[in-house]
């Protein structure tokens, strides 16, 4: 007796579900929620983003803990509720920041091992909650929602100095900064719960994978796709460059400011530690300043040109950071000899810095598989921190010490070991550029394998039915 499905009929697509006939397949109703509801929870993200930045440049986190918890962390997002890992990861660095405010300065080491888990519940946030997010936004809307969560990380950063100095002269205790936090941060927590769903993974995208019960792949399996995934890999290394520069210039930006002052006979020199740096301030706000402006003109940039060309987001990236490197270089070359333009210049190459961190996150939401979205954010932080700001500071502080070495020890010569140790980040960067150019080859095809419902999925029986009806002789007979 043949096994053939019946025709389409009055029952369903492959008709009744008799005797000998194919049974229907299930349907499944699409996972949706209200607009409105989806703008709360991502304003409630976006304010737990804001403290998460807030705690973290209070007392900078040790940046190890960081990188070790996140994998880790992407791991549980991928296979767990997002939603209970999240309200970990705010319980772990609440939690932690709070203690650390009573460690006595006779046990510093448990000041700062309290510092390392604030980290790791940084990275808990960090890894998972911009998955969220691509999971109840898509195309547009995504793009500038992912802008505006950005945008917290900049003004986080600074309220987190600012918030650290004025409890510092209300009070004559910096701790009580870590007493002030907890209090908002259980506020955050409790609108998590309240007002943020935890959507089915890829539920934007019409996929709904991991909701309806298709095969869970290892976290090996979902490393060696995200390796083989070409769009992911140059996009890190570009995120990595970035990070480079980024991580280079937070670090030793004043301190060659204030060189250059020097030599420039506007600041007396400076012999014994602390000394008072007016340029920490001004280069603190100007992060501020251009990277709010710079996320948003990246994002709207990349929304705008997506209309005509379907490769917007990693072009974007590459013009913005080939466009950065001569400012940086110029900002470099010219500290010694005018002062103001080197200022302006240094303006510009944040700027355009700052105009790829939300494009570089809807890159990775757009060309990831929904189910390991969690662990491909972890993998290119860790990769960011490893390779990028953990050891650039270091670099650029070392290459200078060997030049000043060979060097006559003078302030001009400090100041131009310093410069010409820092113009390596003009060449990474537009190194990270070339790496955004390649991923531009090989988007559209990373783009259209991940929006492939997988085998098993709703969506994927009801094309697999189709093509059965389309082509009837393909389905086999029973001897």
């Amino acid at each position: 007796m043949s096994t053939e499905c019946g025709e389409p009929g009055p029952g369903g697509p492959l008709g009744g579900s008799g005797p000998g006939q194919c049974p229907p397949p299930t349907a499944s109703t699409p996972w949706s929620l209200p607009r409105w509801r989806a703008c709360v929870a991502a304003a409630v993200l976006c304010y737990i983003n804001l403290l998460n930045y807030m705690n973290w440049f209070i007392v900078a986190v040790f940046i190890c803990c960081l990188l070790l918890s996140a994998p880790v962390f992407g791991y549980l997002g991928d296979r767990h509720s997002r939603k209970a890992t999240l309200s970990f990861g705010i319980l772990l660095w609440s939690g932690a920041g709070l203690s650390g405010s009573f460690i006595s300065p006779q046990h510093s080491w448990l000041f700062f091992l309290s510092r390392g888990v604030v980290g790791m519940g940084s990275a808990s946030y960090s890894t998972i909650a911009p998955t969220v997010l691509g999971d109840l936004f898509v195309r547009d809307q995504r793009t500038r929602v992912l802008a505006i969560f950005y945008i917290f990380i900049p003004v986080g950063s600074g309220l987190g100095y600012v918030l650290g100095s004025a409890v510092l002269q209300l009070t004559g205790d910096w701790r009580w900064t870590f007493r002030v936090m907890p209090c908002l941060e259980v506020t955050g927590l409790i609108l998590l719960l309240t007002l943020v769903p935890d959507p089915p993974r890829g539920a934007a995208d019409k996929q709904e994978e991991a909701a309806m019960g298709a095969g869970r792949s290892s976290w090996c399996e979902d490393v060696r796709y995200l390796g083989t995934n070409w769009s992911f890999v140059w996009s890190t290394l570009g995120v990595t460059a970035m990070a480079f520069v980024t991580g280079a210039l937070s670090f030793w930006v004043p301190k060659f400011l204030f060189e250059a002052r020097v030599v420039h006979g506007l600041q007396l020199p400076c012999i014994t530690d602390p000394c008072s740096n007016q340029d920490s301030l001004i280069f603190g706000s100007l992060t501020v300043v251009t990277g709010i402006i710079g996320v948003v003109l990246g994002a709207e940039a990349s929304r705008r040109f997506k209309r005509v060309n379907p490769r917007a987001e990693p072009l974007v990236c590459a013009c913005s950071l080939l466009a950065a490197a001569p400012c940086l270089y110029l900002a470099l070359l010219l500290a010694r000899t005018t002062f103001t333009v080197s200022y302006v210049f240094l303006a510009l190459g944040e700027l355009l810095l700052s105009c790829n961190w939300a494009v570089v996150a809807e890159i990775l939401l757009s060309v990831v598989l929904p189910r390991c979205r969690g662990t491909a954010e972890a993998l290119q932080i860790t990769a960011g921190h490893i390779l990028g700001d953990a050891g650039s500071p270091y670099l650029t502080g070392l290459v200078s010490s060997a030049l000043r070495a060979r060097r006559p020890d003078s302030y001009l010569q400090r100041f131009l070991s310093l410069q010409h140790s820092f113009l390596c980040c003009a060449f990474v960067i537009a190194l990270g550029g070339g790496c955004f150019l390649l991923t531009a080859l090989h988007l559209e095809r990373d783009q259209t394998q991940a929006r492939r419902p997988s085998p098993g999925t709703p969506d994927s029986t009801k094309e697999e039915s189709q093509a059965l009806l389309s082509h009837p002789r393909a389905v086999p007979e029973a001897p």
